[in-house]
């Protein structure tokens, strides 16, 4: 009896459509992927504003697909340490580093700054406990 086949996710998706326009994008956002993946099993990953975003308890850090790059944007980055210069953006809260092939992910340390995005995202307790501090 064949096995039976599992329906594509919204993931699996974006990614498909990635790989039709740029097969080098689509191993960089896949090599990005499994990188933030990899940091502790309880990140999850949803489908949200183009792109893929990643949850910790609380959103953390997100992937989008440009037309040259791609890019690991952090909704709270202007609260990362920066030690190898490689966050960009003027927002008062949001950060992106440029990912332009998968040899970035090593020459801009983006492991450590996934790492450090994870960790200091909110428990799901302490966004309670910050609602009710503001009722």
């Amino acid at each position: 009896m064949p096995m039976p086949q599992m329906k594509p996710t919204r993931v699996d998706e974006l990614l498909e459509d990635i790989r039709l326009v740029d097969e080098n994008r689509f191993q960089t956002v896949l090599s990005l992927r499994r990188l933030v993946l990899s940091i502790d099993p309880s990140i999850t990953e949803e489908v949200k504003y183009g792109g893929i975003l990643f949850s910790a308890g609380s959103p953390f850090c997100g992937i989008f697909s440009y037309a040259r790059h791609a890019s690991l944007e952090f909704g709270r980055g202007a609260e990362l340490d920066d030690p190898h210069a490689v966050l960009e953006g003027e927002g008062k809260k949001r950060r992106h580093i440029k990912i332009e092939s998968r040899d970035d992910l090593f020459k801009k340390n983006v492991r450590e700054y996934v790492e450090q995005a994870f960790q200091s995202t909110p428990t799901r307790q302490e966004q309670v406990d910050a609602k009710r501090a503001r009722r």
